[in-house]
């Protein structure tokens, strides 16, 4: 079943078009990787997916609801869109069980208790438990990154949408991350992600798709991504990164 299905997306800043006619399908339970140099227009695609980012041509369709102009239908999009940011978004003033809990609270119309329950269980999944009762201001930015994937995981989402979620991160934080969203996708919980780390690329992903200039170059396996890519964009691409 087609969790995700983009056809012809294009979008415009002004006279600048970053998205010229991109597609793709996602699938239940698939893991999606999408690379490509800055400024490809990468981050730009998966934001429209919840309406973070309008678009002026094409279609978008989650779990069978055609996102529209209407409000109504965004909220319901968002309710089944998760997502992670490269920045952690996290309320300072409040704690990390205040910020899990907040929007189960607030959009779900989930009572106190049952919020704080399934708040702990994502808390010990994501492994700081612990951390609970601090403000993101006391934890290291891994377990900051860490909180918010348990604040999009609160919502029970279908899709999980990571922007570059370790590139703010000191190199020895994205580790941490990094086997959270292994264990995710291990789960069956389908996920689009916007990254440069080759090595969870190789061992998670599905399929690897390469976007450049608002375009999809490339879509492949890990393997034939990597070791037999078809365009020169991606071998030019490849020899950058690797």
């Amino acid at each position: 079943m087609s969790m995700l299905i983009a056809e012809n997306v294009h979008k415009w800043y002004g006279k600048f078009q970053v998205l010229r006619g991109v597609s793709l399908t996602v699938d239940q339970g698939e893991v999606v990787v999408i690379m490509g140099p800055s400024g490809s227009g990468k981050s730009t695609f998966i934001r429209t997916f919840n309406a973070l980012e309008d678009y002026q041509q094409g279609r978008i369709v989650i779990d069978g609801t055609e996102l529209s102009d209407d409000l109504r239908n965004i909220d319901k999009i968002r309710q089944e869109v998760g997502m992670v940011f490269q920045q952690f978004n996290l309320f300072p003033h409040l704690t990390v069980l205040q910020n899990v809990t907040l929007a189960p609270t607030w959009v779900r119309k989930w009572s106190k208790a049952k919020a704080e329950e399934v708040a702990l269980q994502l808390l010990e999944r994501v492994g700081i438990l612990e951390q609970a009762q601090k403000y993101p201001g006391q934890l290291s930015g891994g377990q900051q990154q860490r909180v918010a994937i348990a604040r999009a995981l609160a919502m029970q989402p279908k899709i999980m949408l990571f922007d570059e979620p370790t590139s703010a991160l000191d190199p020895e934080m994205v580790r941490e991350v990094l086997d959270v969203m292994r264990s995710l996708a291990e789960s069956g919980m389908t996920m689009i992600v916007v990254t440069h780390e080759v090595g969870f690329a190789r061992e998670v992903a599905d399929r690897i798709i390469l976007m450049d200039e608002g375009l999809l170059v490339e879509t492949a396996s890990p393997i034939d991504f990597f070791q037999h890519p078809k365009e020169e964009r991606t071998r030019k691409f490849l020899a950058q990164i690797l």
